[in-house]
Parts: C-alpha cells; sequence; structure tokens
C-alpha cells in the first residue's frame, strides 16, 4: 500500500462514502477500486507466483487466501468493486 498512496488514500475515501450511501457512490467506487483491486491482484501474483513453482505449491491457494483477508481488514467492500446494484 505504502508504494501506491495515492490509488489506496482514494479508494479509502470512496470505500467509506460507499459504507455509508452504496447507491449514491456506486459508480465512483467501481471506478476508483478497481485500480486498487488490479494493484491487489499484482501483489497478490507476486506473492503467489514463487511459492507455487516449488515444494510448497499446495499452500499457494491458502496464502493468497490470507493476503485477500488482509486487504478486506481495510476495505470490507473490496469484493463488491464491479459490482452493479440495481
Amino acid at each position: 500500500m505504502n508504494e501506491n498512496l495515492k490509488i489506496f488514500g482514494e479508494f479509502q475515501d470512496i470505500h467509506d462514502k460507499y459504507v455509508l450511501n452504496p447507491d449514491v457512490w456506486q459508480v465512483k467506487f467501481n471506478e476508483v477500486g478497481k485500480e486498487a483491486v488490479s494493484v491487489i491482484r499484482d501483489w497478490e501474483r507476486k506473492l503467489c507466483r514463487q511459492s507455487e513453482k516449488g515444494q510448497y505449491g499446495k499452500y499457494s491457494a491458502t496464502l493468497a487466501d490470507k493476503f485477500w483477508d488482509l486487504a478486506r481488514k481495510d476495505f470490507p467492500k473490496i469484493d463488491f468493486v464491479g459490482v452493479t446494484i440495481s
């Protein structure tokens, strides 16, 4: 997160507003969240890429889940990025 302070700072602001009023902030949440999720997925790939190749490949999925759980601690609604509520 430290390397992408601008993206995550903006996403934190929009995320907090989305939690309070999802109908109003849905579009902006998806736009900004798309970037944040992209950065998280990139780091997930970097983290798990090496473990998948080695003898600990079977633990890679668990590692990815733990990584996403850490992201969900800061952004509980991150799984709703890209979802359209009508």
